[in-house]
């Protein structure tokens, strides 16, 4: 796969696609654990393509596995897990004990609702070999930042995330286009359509792990990382400007950029993307309803 972060903007030779505000955000739920709730799994999130969920696993758990996995256990028995936009319609959880007796769930994963345009067009053109060349080390860093957010150490997980920016939804997460049968790939974050210069905040607390302070990247533009914990990170693309460096902590709130258009976008805004330990989630089912925007 030749892109790491999706671009915002259509590929050469196909029309932009026209905004249209994104489908209400399905909101948090409660789900129900047993009677004995201490015995068995609590969930508090959205339980669907897109979705994260914070946990409680049963009394004595020592390991816990989705769907054959190691998730990360907290020292209270919490967790997060979280769910791609493809994922299928189920999950297996498993709790294991030190007795052998283990607690084992079936998740029921709601569909999305994406935007999925049909274009009588072929798929963009194959990128020159100069392109390919500097992307090869784009992509690096990126891989590499991953890694970083899988054993970054931060609580920012356990917050209730707040929009970086506040404005209009240009671009929504899931959106996808098929080029005569041929799909491109789908859009991965939420994109806000903001005024260049626009304050970017923290939307939880975490570490800085990719600072693009330099040539901006080909795609993604000034592009910002930041590690909230237990696999999760965020992606700020298009930036002006980077406030922060490799290593920094931030809290929520925080000034960490400015918003922009660089790299690989039609004009200024924010693109917002959250990945669980590749699998990529939707901002607005973890941050909610944007408020003033």
């Amino acid at each position: 796969m030749l892109l790491a972060l999706t671009s915002c903007v259509a590929p050469h030779g196909a029309p932009p696609a026209a905004a249209e505000p994104p489908p209400a955000p399905r909101p948090n739920v409660q789900l129900p654990a047993s009677p004995s709730a201490s015995a068995d799994f609590a969930f508090t999130g959205s339980m669907s393509q897109g979705g994260m969920v914070i946990g409680t696993a049963p009394r004595g758990t020592v390991s816990l596995t989705l769907d054959g996995a190691d998730v990360p256990l907290a020292s209270d028995g919490k967790f997060l897990i979280a769910f791609g936009r493809d994922h299928g319609p189920s999950a297996t959880l498993v709790a294991s004990r030190p007795d052998g007796n283990g607690v084992t769930r079936t998740l029921a994963i709601a569909p999305g609702t994406y935007r999925i345009e049909a274009l009588p067009i072929p798929k963009y053109q194959q990128p020159e070999a100069e392109f390919l060349k500097i992307r090869e080390g784009e992509l690096a860093q990126i891989k590499a930042a991953r890694q970083q957010a899988a054993v970054t150490q931060s609580d920012g997980w356990r917050q209730r995330f707040v929009w970086p920016v506040n404005g209009r939804i240009s671009g929504a997460f899931g959106a996808q286009r098929v080029y005569n049968g041929e799909k491109g790939s789908y859009h991965s974050g939420e994109d806000v359509a903001v005024p260049t210069g626009t304050p970017v905040r923290a939307p939880a607390d975490g570490v800085v792990i990719l600072a693009a302070t330099g040539d901006p990247f080909t795609l993604e533009g000034h592009l910002l990382m930041v590690a909230h914990g237990m696999g999760l990170d965020s992606a700020f693309l298009h930036l002006s400007h980077i406030d922060v460096k490799v290593g920094d902590v931030v809290k929520q709130g925080q000034v960490i950029g400015e918003s922009g258009m660089t790299g690989r976008a039609t004009g200024p805004h924010l693109h917002w993307a959250l990945t669980w330990r590749g699998e990529r989630i939707d901002p607005k089912l973890v941050a909610g309803a944007m408020t003033g925007g």
